[in-house]
């Protein structure tokens, strides 16, 4: 029974020696993590609060004609910055920076690889139908067409979209791959004086 008993307190003491170090890695990581929150709000602030003394928005909205607050867009940097260099330290504290910075960075290319992709979604059809539309001649600047409940005068054929001019005068701008999904209508074509 003696036996049993110090093989139970042998087991306990060494999950007890394994879980303190890793308790003590929570606890400081968590400090780190609150301390950098703390510093990162109060940097942001005093950078707001000091840009705002020298009036930095008012001077730009005089010379330059900015209609965005820089004053708070360095000031929210600043903090996000300090917040970000507090969980790398924090995840470093334990262990864990390069696993989770491979995370994060493989998560940064996904989202880049996503969005390029449907940028140019609409490139593609847009530029295929504007060559079309050049080659075929289907109209021409100056002709006026109706598409669905637009009507106006072309006045300008470009790769990717076709300006019109309403009669309000108002300008429209139409991308090209809807002439290959809609019904055009010619209203009146531009008669060209041939040269002799």
């Amino acid at each position: 029974m003696a036996n049993a008993v110090n093989e139970s307190l042998e087991v306990i003491s060494g999950v007890t020696e394994k879980v303190s170090p890793l308790l003590s890695k929570i606890v400081i990581a968590i400090l780190i993590l609150l301390i950098g929150l703390i510093i990162g709000k109060l940097i942001g602030n005093l950078i707001r609060r000091a840009l705002n003394e020298v009036q930095l928005d008012k001077h730009l909205r005089t010379v330059v004609g900015l209609k965005f607050s820089l004053e708070k867009i360095v000031g929210n940097f600043v903090s996000y910055f300090i917040y970000f260099m507090a969980i790398v330290m924090s995840l470093n504290s334990l262990g864990l920076t390069t696993a989770i910075l491979n995370m994060i960075s493989a998560a940064i290319i996904v989202i880049v690889i996503v969005s390029f992709i449907l940028a140019i979604k609409d490139f593609f059809p847009n530029f295929i139908a504007g060559i079309m539309i050049r080659s075929k001649k289907v109209f021409n600047e100056g002709d006026v067409i109706q598409i669905k409940e637009v009507r106006g005068r072309i006045t300008s054929i470009g790769f990717l979209e076709t300006k019109l001019l309403t009669p309000n005068k108002e300008e429209v701008i139409i991308p090209n791959s809807i002439f290959n999904k809609r019904q055009i209508t010619i209203v009146r074509k531009k008669y060209s004086k041939k040269k002799k």
